[in-house]
């Protein structure tokens, strides 16, 4: 079994070259130090994550309103999404289903996991192994969240995709 750890929403934010990215941040203090992960997504993800978290309803169904529907109309629950790993720069998860006839567990990207996640109420997990590859540590191990995610927002300003690949 891979070591996971919880993780939240910490924000949205866009780099200098305007792509969006969505900052994980471990649910709890017990998980370990403070470490932010940064995962680039595109524009019509990054905006159903924030209508979602902001419990706002889009003027026409998304489709992850569709999926959420179908999964509702077949009696299945999301049970949790998990960023599973990091290949070439590539993010991959998997989405676990609770269904009548048992667990299924599907392979997504995790921007569409986690808009997913975020209308169903699953819990969102990472791999540690991700954490460690592709996390940014608090710089100085303590502070409080806004000033590491204003640190974290300043780090964006210089930094591309490409430098996660590897």
């Amino acid at each position: 079994m891979v070591a996971v750890i919880e993780v939240r929403i910490a924000s949205l934010a866009v780099d200098s070259r305007g792509q969006p990215v969505v900052v994980l941040a471990p649910a709890s203090a017990e998980q370990g130090a403070r470490r932010l992960l940064p995962i680039w997504i595109g524009v019509p993800e990054a905006t159903a994550i924030m209508l979602a978290v902001a419990g706002e309803a889009p003027s026409r169904p998304q489709v992850y309103d569709l999926m959420t529907t179908l999964l509702d109309r077949l009696d299945a629950d999301v049970e949790k999404v998990v960023v599973t790993r990091l290949e070439g720069g590539t993010f991959f998860a998997e989405i676990t289903l609770a269904t009548p006839s048992g667990h299924e567990v599907v392979d997504a990207r995790p921007s569409d996991s986690i808009a997913l996640a975020v209308r169903t109420g699953a819990p969102v997990f990472v791999a540690e192994a991700v954490f460690a590859e592709a996390g940014m540590p608090d710089a100085d191990g303590a502070g409080d969240e806004q000033s590491q995610l204003a640190a974290f927002h300043e780090f964006l300003d210089d930094v591309e995709p490409d430098d996660f690949r590897g």
